[in-house]
Formats: structure tokens, sequence, C-alpha cells
């Protein structure tokens, strides 16, 4: 890779705010690339990306520009790193124009996979609890005695990482987008040679339709989480016991015939395993994570302390906005999932409550044109629904309340929150239509609650 990169022109669509686009930038840099990048977005918004890039510019082979797409960035340079969460990337104009001119189409996820196509890997997706369950599979890794790292989706990048070149285990926390960007079918469109890259162990976690507005169509979303199937077929997946409702959706949208995820879940014993962050889906998220140790185990056949596995599990706080314990006041508690972006993730945080109708639910966001049909169903048995951003009109046709912004929402569930009851963010939507990312959006809400303004008497 280092004598086709050397000298080349390479352009980097999109820096990004999670590590990815700054990841592979460094990394083509040190290749001795030429390197453009052009992010859509302004310099402010990039600020923190943009600094961490500095130091590598002082010899002149990288440019960036904010705000735009140069289209002859797309079209005069020798590859394309594409962002991977471009909806439609085959429709893009700009993916098209570079495809058409003959100009190879990659991405930060298949560089990684490509420069570390020799380590083992844990390919973990599904439509929620993928990042909780990827961490806890890193935790259960390490603590057994092996070597891991982690990354895909999770943020951040491989590219470069010394620990990844000698790691007994991958963890990659995989988006339908990114196992689009690996499969046959984006090769054959991007003008790349097939990769034929599976991970050694698969999982999924569940399954419901989502992310129509970046495929184009249910089915295109479900057959391409099917590339997280190995050619082993160890896959793990805990469907059986997961939603029904919403695996029968999932088979109704692609045919029963085209069926991939149907498989018999391994037992897994759980003795000890007490977490400290409540939840049946956590109990869940732990149970795969465990169920992956145990194929690691089976393939590498290193020693394993099990026990110990458990104990990190056990231990394992929970990640930044999900199911986040912001704190309590005036005995009412708080909790930040903003990361729950499809209604069957926001069903999950809901299942952690034993009485629905001392919480107070914050929900909505940006239109991805799914059903919302089952949270908007649920005001009259919560405390209290507070429907935000495109989808408002949506979510409070069974008696929720429009909001529109999340400030005005925390400040309607202060207002009628009582001691016991909790207020929960967990939006069933994605942020974009108010916010860059769902971390923003989390760590608004986080300081909406801890403001005098909305807790007077805390």
């Amino acid at each position: 890779m280092t004598q086709i990169l050397a000298g080349r022109r390479v352009t980097v669509m999109g820096l990004g705010l999670f590590g990815g686009g700054l990841g592979v930038a460094r990394w083509l840099h040190a290749q001795g690339a030429q390197v453009r990048i052009s992010d859509r977005r302004d310099a402010a918004v990039l600020a923190d990306a943009l600094a961490a890039l500095e130091p590598l510019r002082s010899d002149g082979r990288i440019e960036v520009e904010c705000g735009q797409h140069t289209p002859e960035w797309f079209t005069n340079t020798d590859l394309l790193v594409a962002n991977a969460a471009v909806p439609t990337p085959w429709s893009n104009p700009l993916l098209c124009s570079a495809r058409d001119a003959g100009v190879p189409v990659t991405t930060e996820i298949r560089l990684s996979i490509e420069s570390l196509s020799d380590r083992r890997s844990i390919g973990i997706t599904g439509s929620a609890g993928k990042s909780t369950t990827s961490a806890m599979t890193l935790e259960a890794l390490r603590a057994s005695g092996r070597r891991a790292v982690i990354g895909g989706n999770y943020g951040g990048s491989l590219l470069g990482n010394a620990d990844a070149g000698s790691a007994d285990w991958l963890v990659l926390e995989l988006s339908s987008a990114q196992l689009w960007w690996l499969s046959d079918e984006s090769a054959d469109w991007s003008g790349q040679s097939r990769l034929g890259w599976k991970p050694t162990i698969g999982a999924l976690t569940n399954l419901a339709p989502n992310h129509v507005d970046w495929h184009g169509s249910v089915e295109h979303y479900l057959m391409s989480k099917g590339g997280i199937v190995p050619a082993s077929r160890q896959l793990v997946t805990w469907f059986a016991n997961d939603d029904p409702d919403a695996e029968r959706a999932a088979a109704a949208a692609v045919g029963a015939d085209r069926v991939w995820w149907r498989v018999t879940p391994p037992v897994v014993a759980m003795d000890g395993l007490s977490l400290s962050v409540p939840g049946a889906h956590m109990v869940q998220n732990a149970r795969t994570a465990l169920a992956l140790l145990d194929r690691a185990r089976d393939v590498d056949r290193l020693a394993t302390d099990r026990m110990a596995a458990i104990r990190a599990i056990n231990a394992f706080p929970g990640l930044p906005h999900r199911m986040q314990r912001v704190g309590e006041w005036n005995g009412v508690a708080c909790f930040n999932d903003s990361k729950s972006t499809t209604p069957a993730a926001t069903m999950r945080a809901l299942e952690a409550f034993e009485d629905l109708s001392r919480v107070h639910l914050i929900a909505g966001g940006y239109d991805k044109h799914i059903d919302l049909s089952g949270i908007a169903g649920l005001a009259p048995r919560l405390a209290g629904l507070y429907a935000v951003g495109q989808v408002q009109e949506q979510l409070a046709t069974s008696g929720g309340t429009r909001c529109g912004t999340l400030d005005a929402a925390v400040h309607a569930a202060f207002g009628r929150a009582r001691p016991g009851d909790s207020i929960l963010l967990s939006p069933a939507c994605a942020s974009l239509d108010q916010y860059p990312n769902f971390e923003h959006r989390g760590d608004h809400f986080v300081a909406l609650v801890r403001t005098a303004a909305t807790a007077p008497s805390r």
C-alpha cells in the first residue's frame, strides 16, 4: 500500500467528527500521499479535528476545504476515500462523477480491513446494542488474557494503530453502511477489486427495519447487514430472545427465501453475571459478549480466564449516551440515551424501567422515514411523551406533547415530574435535523438537566 500511495493524489470526502476521517488523513499522509480533505460542514463545527490535523500541514501535503465540495477534487485525483455515512452513494453526484472519471472509490473501513486482513476479527452489527456489545466484548477479551483492539463504527480509526497490528483479535462494530462498502456489490460499483473479507466470528445483536434514508429500501438495509455472516457461519444472534415482531417485519421485507439470520443461539453460561447497568437489553448485550468470548476461545485455543471476563463485564459502567445516568434532582432521575436512534432501541431502553407511568420520555428528531407509531402509542402509558424535531407531529398523535426543541421538552418534563419519576432522553430518531450528531444532542440534554433554569430547586 505504501508504494501505491506514495506521491499519489488522494481526496478524502468528509473529515468528520468521530475520528475516522482524521485517522485516514493521518495514515494517508504517513504513506506519502498528497491529501485533499473536503467537508461541507463549517470550520467551526470541525474545529477539534482541524486542530488535530494542523501539525501535519507544514509540508504542504494536506489541503483542506470546509463549507463546500469542489467537484474537481473528486475527479482530478488518483483515489477517493468516501465517507461511509453518505446516503445512497451509488446515486451521489460527486461519487458518481469520480467513478465515471475512472477514480477508484474506497472508504476508511475498507482501507482498515485491507491493512489488517491477517488479524482475527469479531464483527458485530445490529439495529441496536452493537456499540455496547462491542465494548463489553472488548473488555471480556482483554480480561480473559487476550490482546484486543476495537474499531469500525465505534469511532476513531485502526489505520496506523500499532496495537491493531499485533492484536490477537480485532473487535469491529460495523454499521449497515460500512458492511455495504465491504461488499461485492460496492466493489463492482466503485471500481475496486472484490475484497472477499468476512469476519472470523460474526454477531447480530438484533434486527429491525431501519436506515431507509441511506439504503433506499428496507430490503437493501437488511441484505447489507448480511455481510456480517462469516464464511464459517459462526454467527451469534439472539433473535429468538429478542423481538419476534421485528423479526417478522424483517423477514417480510426480504422474503422468507432470502432470510440469512436465523440460526440457533449458542448456550452461554451466565454464572456470576451481575451488571452495574440496569435493563434486560444490557443482560442480552452481556450474554452476546460472553458468547463471542466462548467462540473466540474455540478459534484461538488460548487459555481463558472466563471469570475475570465476567467481572470485567459486571464492572462495565455503560457508554456515554447509552442509558447514561446523568444524576438525580429532587428525586427525579435523568437518563441520557441519545444513541437510541431507532424505535427498537428506545423500546429496549424503556424495558429497563419497571413502571412506565413514572417515565417522562423525550423522543424525536430527524425523519428517517421509519414507523414511529409504536413509540407514539405509548403516550397513554407514560408519565409524559415529549416530542421534538421533524417527527414531532408523528409522535404526538396519541397524546404526546409537541415541544419542538430539546430545551422545551426538558423544561416541560421537569415541570410535570414528581419524586420517584425518571426523565429519559431516548429519541428513536437520528439527530441531524437539529444537531451534528447524537453526541451533541446528548451533551445538550446533560447540560439542560444540570442547569438551575430547568431544575431550579435541585
